[in-house]
């Protein structure tokens, strides 16, 4: 089957964050700029998830939903024949995202003035809620070794003070792009042990590898700590389907479900019917094509901006492994933050996530969306080469 990923769909006045909030937040106009900076991409879904809501359109009646078996089997399969591993329908929770999975399980299992600890930088919206929650950010910031980022456990160590309760960990890696080694994960799992942290391991982009890379579930890959870990995972980034706020939490451990259950249970949360029905659709044999075909359209752009953007003295866009996120690093430049940031949204008119929102290690890096036409992606490297051009 035939993908067109390269037909440009115009998203601005259509209640979009991406497209519609960019001059609010950049002073970029969607007029004349480009967006590239919320994870969602331009491209439609596959058709199979279309279906699915025509078939409830309709169908005309928009009730509860009821009866998990298809959600629960769909999950299953895709887990299975995706990941290699084996999921019993048991341990899976809904929940409106991933985000909101994540701060379901901070408020599950601390306190507020508990701390949280995390890999900096890091996904922006986990601090955004742990500081609403009243939870502590434990931040340890990551070495970049020959480009890429590492783990240092040992300084890790260091950090803590004895307060903190979990290790929120993203795998693969956002905005780094990094597809952990089995080792890596390992390692990571072997320190909550020894520290006594829950270890929820968000792997929202597990789907979205580039080759050679493999990327490993955390349950797969530290088997033995299994009692004390939580995966999360969706398939709004790997089929464009962010607006549903579909997400599942997957717990192994039969005390933390029954923790986890209550917590649902107190708040007074039930999944959305929509988000249920294509999250079905799409983990099927047509959604796998459609991504493939989206993995490989996504990979040819990744070469293209990278690239041209290493092109650029003084930028450096970090290799990307995973993810459809380019993280570029411009302190090669010599310019303070407000200069480079200034020079992107004034000068090539493009909005991109700032870096420092990802907290320590992120304040001299852009983040940049590449899961657009392809089109765009060039008119964006053109942009930047002319933003720099004193540099060239």
């Amino acid at each position: 089957m035939q993908f067109d990923f390269d037909r440009i769909i115009d998203r601005r006045n259509t209640h979009c964050a991406k497209w519609d909030m960019m001059e609010t937040y950049y002073g970029v106009s969607p007029d004349d700029g480009l967006s590239m900076w919320v994870a969602d991409m331009d491209f439609r879904p596959p058709a199979v998830v279309a279906n699915s809501v025509q078939k409830m359109v309709d169908h005309g009646i928009f009730g509860y939903f009821g009866d998990y078996r298809d959600y629960h089997n769909a999950i299953i399969w895709w887990m299975q024949n995706r990941h290699g591993w084996q999921v019993d329908a048991d341990w899976i929770f809904s929940t409106a995202g991933l985000v909101n999975g994540a701060a379901l399980c901070v408020q599950t299992w601390s306190e507020p003035g508990d701390a949280v600890v995390m890999f900096t930088p890091i996904y922006h919206s986990f601090a955004t809620f742990l500081k609403a929650a009243g939870r502590e950010i434990r931040e340890c910031p990551m070495p970049i070794v020959n480009g890429r980022y590492e783990l240092d456990l040992k300084a890790a160590a260091d950090c803590l003070t004895g307060r903190e309760k979990i290790l929120l960990f993203c795998s693969p890696h956002n905005p780094g792009g990094r597809v952990w080694r089995q080792d890596e994960l390992s390692s990571v799992a072997d320190f909550c042990a020894e520290h006594d942290l829950l270890l929820i391991s968000d792997e929202i982009h597990h789907d979205l590898v580039f080759a050679p890379h493999r990327h490993i579930l955390m349950p797969l890959a530290a088997p033995k700590h299994s009692d004390r870990m939580v995966t999360m995972s969706a398939p709004t980034k790997t089929f464009n389907i962010a607006g549903a706020h579909n997400g599942n939490v997957i717990i192994q451990n039969p005390r933390l479900r029954a923790e986890f259950a209550g917590t649902l249970q107190g708040l007074g949360i039930s999944p959305n019917a929509f988000g249920l029905h294509m999250q079905t659709a799409a983990y099927s044999p047509e959604g796998a094509e459609w991504l493939d075909a989206a993995i490989s359209y996504i990979d040819t752009n990744r070469q293209i901006f990278d690239q041209a953007i290493n092109a650029i003295p003084g930028l450096r866009s970090m290799p990307l492994e995973s993810t459809y996120l380019a993280w570029v690093d411009f302190s090669g430049t010599g310019m303070a933050v407000e200069e480079f940031t200034s020079r992107v949204q004034k000068i090539a008119r493009i909005a991109a996530n700032h870096g420092s929102p990802f907290g320590k290690g992120g304040e001299t890096f852009l983040r940049f969306n590449l899961a657009t036409q392809r089109s765009r992606v060039v008119e964006a490297t053109e942009r930047l080469q002319a933003a720099f051009q004193d540099l060239q």
